[in-house]
């Protein structure tokens, strides 16, 4: 559905060059990018603020040119053919909107209808299917002004769907919004890729949003890739493991150790201990603590992906 070839986006900046002089320096915001992704895949696509996130997407919808390099998304050129792709497209920017802001929320979905020239049937369909899995009813007649941050995200989305799009494209949905709202929308999209009719590229900061959406994880940097993978490779590339704490009735055994583990923290006396799980399974762990003492209660913690990403973005290139 996309597709990218050494991609890449020169912007021209002037720079100062003495008290007076300023001089001209091309800066590179996409520097040879190259993706393939696949019909119904999820993809997140993270980086950096002045990574080229937005840059890129700016490109795979048709609103910038690439300085050079060759892309496709649905089959099209973006810009020479940026007509034909909107209709095969949806994009939610976080702080820009598609709707009427004087207009009921519902009718700016009637206007879009005739914009798009969507059958009157197909659209009630998947309006329908977007009020019950977004819960619209209730503001349907509320003038988008006077909507929520929440509410007029969900109508957002709504409104990038309504033509049938077969990507969307997601730049910050969810930023901003309330831990409800999120998870109102988090569920939707998630609903909305398990389908598989749509393909979807997220960006954001926020990265529970990833977690919870997306197998797939390309991170860009400087204008490269980085990475292009599942979470688990990340976390694998950069050394994360999993924790297991737990609490004892009695203190392990003088220079008692767990083959595939690393004992990493002691508090309570003892009587709270912390591994890293090297090699071993969590469940092998656990079998070899117990043969060594009285377990009262323990948890697995799992890494934290925004310490593997922060250490991405600070790796030397």
């Amino acid at each position: 559905m996309i597709d990218m070839r050494d991609l890449r986006k020169d912007f021209v900046v002037r720079v100062k060059a003495g008290r007076l002089r300023r001089e001209k320096r091309t800066v590179s915001a996409v520097d040879g990018v190259s993706l393939a992704i696949e019909r119904g895949e999820m993809v997140g696509y993270i980086g950096p603020n002045g990574a080229g996130k937005s840059t890129t997407l700016k490109m795979l919808t048709g609103v910038l040119s690439p300085s050079s390099g060759d892309v496709r998304v649905c089959g099209l050129e973006p810009v020479p053919q940026r007509t034909k792709l909107a209709l095969r497209i949806g994009v939610v920017f976080g702080q820009r909107s598609q709707l009427w802001w004087d207009l009921p929320l519902g009718e700016s979905f009637r206007l879009l209808r005739h914009i798009y020239r969507v059958d009157p049937a197909a659209h009630r369909e998947r309006l329908k299917r977007c009020r019950e899995l977004l819960d619209l009813d209730e503001f349907m007649d509320t003038p988008v002004r006077q909507l929520s941050l929440g509410q007029r995200m969900r109508g957002e989305l709504t409104a990038a769907l309504l033509h049938g799009p077969e990507v969307l494209f997601l730049d910050e949905p969810t930023i901003g919004l309330d831990v409800v709202s999120k998870q109102a929308v988090r569920s939707f999209l998630g609903e909305l890729g398990r389908g598989g009719d749509v393909t979807l590229v997220l960006t954001t900061h926020d990265l529970a949003d990833i977690e919870r959406l997306c197998r797939r994880l390309v991170v860009i940097d400087h204008g490269r890739v980085v990475h292009d993978g599942t979470i688990e490779e990340l976390h694998a590339r950069y050394g994360s493991r999993r924790r297991l704490v737990v609490d004892l009735d009695t203190p392990l055994p003088p220079g008692f150790t767990l083959p595939g583990a690393t004992m990493t923290g002691t508090e309570a006396d003892g009587h709270r201990v912390t591994f890293t799980l090297d090699t071993i399974a969590a469940g092998a762990a656990v079998a070899g603590l117990v043969g060594a003492a009285a377990v009262r209660d323990l948890s697995v913690v799992e890494p934290d992906i925004e310490d593997v990403v922060a250490k991405l973005y600070t790796a030397p290139r």
